[in-house]
């Protein structure tokens, strides 16, 4: 371990973080308190900084990428989006991971705690690292979602009461789950169409499906309240 940290200038604890969170595979224990690693474990270690660093993806999109977790489509698929990617404009064009925030100004504008940023950096849902000063800095693109939490803490779901950004967890895993199943639907069907027409399609159809899921949602909690109303 301690040649691995040389070798890379990572902490030990980051180094252990990362084969927790299952991003490095753990050493081969050759003692009690002794583990071997390889050239492979600091290369790996190496592309997980450079995919922090230069494209600051979150550690969930990081494993996905080294492991090829996020390639379930065939060769003819992928080149069809990647060629809807180069025709997407607006906000579903390319965004900018590499402006930065720092995690102390959130804190100060969004009244949330340390320990939230670094529980959604943990989370994956938002990409954080230090910057060259040595502070703390969260990809500005990712802003939003720590000013939205920043409203929960306000209307009184405070870690008091047991919230915090795990329970997001839940949510993350659904929208996950929908998204794998919207790209396969997108690919599928529309591949049969020129990218151009396929990007267009697509841009004016996802306003529409966002209406779709915040209305939805909101007719499920009404139904479900509505049901208690009717049992009493």
């Amino acid at each position: 371990m301690k040649d691995l940290v040389e070798a890379t200038g990572l902490e030990r604890q980051a180094i252990h973080f990362y084969i927790q969170q299952g991003l490095l595979p753990a050493g081969r224990k050759t003692g009690r308190n002794m583990a071997w690693y390889t050239q492979a474990h600091v290369d790996r270690l190496r592309s997980i900084r450079k995919l922090q660093q230069e494209h600051f993806l979150p550690l969930k999109a990081i494993k996905a990428v080294l492991d090829g977790t996020d390639d379930d489509f065939s060769p003819e698929q992928r080149a069809f989006l990647r060629g809807v990617k180069r025709r997407l404009k607006g906000e579903l064009g390319a965004e900018d991971r590499g402006a930065t925030v720092r995690a102390d100004d959130l804190i100060e504008r969004y009244g949330v705690e340390r320990e939230d940023l670094d529980e959604a950096a943990e989370l994956g849902v938002v990409g954080m690292r230090e910057d060259a000063d040595g502070k703390l800095v969260i990809a500005e693109a990712d802003a939003w979602m720590v000013e939205l939490f920043g409203q929960m803490r306000k209307l009184g779901f405070t870690r008091e009461l047991g919230f915090g950004v795990e329970d997001l967890r839940f949510y993350e895993d659904a929208m996950n789950r929908l998204f794998r199943e919207e790209i396969k639907l997108i690919s599928g069907r529309l591949s049969k169409l020129p990218p151009d027409e396929a990007a267009s399609m697509i841009e004016k159809a996802l306003p529409l499906i966002h209406s779709f899921l915040t209305r939805y949602h909101a007719s499920r909690v009404r139904a479900f309240f509505g049901a208690l109303d009717e049992e009493d």
